[in-house]
């Protein structure tokens, strides 16, 4: 069995948000293993009972769906709910975090495609309000955000601003505000969130109505994503798998994330149709599909406090493979998740 040694410091909570973004910028995780880890275990013989070896050492829920062409298989370990020992159900929904990036690349792309948006336009243009308060912002273009090699830096890892409110995204990207970038505009690479929060402030402004709504209509419906949203606040809660954090024994799903990039719920089995569909030309025209691949990758991880996720294609086996655990922390512990992906 894997023994877990946990320190953890975080500021007071203060609001719904307040608990994911004091772990994200201010938790301190110490994870010790001891015993054999996944990945030095002989590899059992099937899917399911890797995951249920996961489960066995210490993961609390896990979800694997491996989407083929002609093929669909589901696969859970563990508990959706611990407490009430409601075991991991495949058809559950989950917070996918950064997978929801995918969505908002796709729509981005389609709008470029129609001519809505330049990727060659600036931060600035779009968004006149950040001039003077994001350094470069007349040299940030949309292109440059997708990739995330704008320079700006990363809100989560920034303390929380004064004014910050869940359904102005502007207002929450004061924290980033007057403050030197990481670099100049496309001289490196580095992820941040508020690239994707950016984008979301322009896509609602460019459509004069919530990008969610657009996603939706343009992405979701035609798919027949039925098991996909856009926030928490369209779930019902009891269909959602609750997550765990290390360090903090409560249930965390009542934690919400409305930020673009990040607030997305899906199934296993809808991320894995919404990746193929993206990849395989179902969903993008060949003039989306040429511009999509120019700014993002076809696969995504995801973190938010108890949830952690991988959607990634295999193209030696023609697979999407999807996996959901709902079990997060930090350092060597996302390094166990994706090792365990790997096997």
């Amino acid at each position: 069995m894997t023994d877990i040694q946990i320190t953890c410091y975080s500021t007071k909570m203060k609001k719904r948000f307040t608990p994911i973004i004091s772990f994200i910028a201010f938790a301190y995780f110490t994870v010790t293993f001891s015993g054999c880890a996944f990945g030095l275990q002989p590899l059992p013989d099937t899917v399911q009972q890797q995951l249920n070896d996961a489960a066995d050492q210490g993961m609390d829920g896990i979800i694997v769906c491996v989407n083929r062409a002609d093929d669909i298989k589901l696969y859970a370990a563990g508990w959706k709910n611990r407490e009430s020992q409601i075991p991991a159900d495949p058809y559950t929904l989950f917070k996918i975090a950064s997978i929801s990036k995918l969505y908002i690349a796709a729509a981005t792309t389609r709008l470029v495609a129609n001519e809505k948006l330049s990727l060659d336009k600036t931060l600035a243009e779009y968004l006149p309000e950040v001039t003077g308060r994001i350094e470069f912002a007349d040299q940030i273009t949309l292109k440059m955000m997708l990739q995330h090699r704008s320079g700006i830096l990363d809100y989560s890892s920034e303390p929380e601003a004064m004014g910050e409110t869940f359904d102005d995204y502007l207002s929450f990207a004061a924290r980033v505000y007057d403050k030197p970038a990481a670099f100049e505009p496309n001289k490196k690479y580095r992820y941040s969130n508020t690239n994707y929060l950016l984008i979301g402030a322009i896509l609602d402004q460019t459509l004069g109505y919530s990008h969610h709504t657009y996603i939706r209509d343009e992405l979701l419906i035609p798919l027949g994503l039925s098991d996909t949203y856009n926030t928490q606040a369209e779930v019902n809660m009891e269909e959602l798998m609750s997550g765990y954090l290390i360090g903090w024994e409560a249930d965390v799903k009542d934690w919400e994330y409305p930020l673009p990039g990040g607030s997305m719920i899906a199934t296993a089995e809808d991320v894995s149709v919404f990746l193929r569909a993206l990849i395989d030309g179902t969903l993008l025209s060949p003039e989306e599909q040429a511009i999509y691949t120019s700014v993002y990758p076809y696969e995504h991880t995801g973190w938010l406090p108890g949830y952690t996720s991988i959607a990634r294609y295999h193209p030696d086996i023609d697979a999407v493979v999807v996996q959901f655990i709902n079990t997060s922390g930090k350092e060597i512990y996302w390094l166990e998740l994706k090792r365990l992906y790997k096997t």
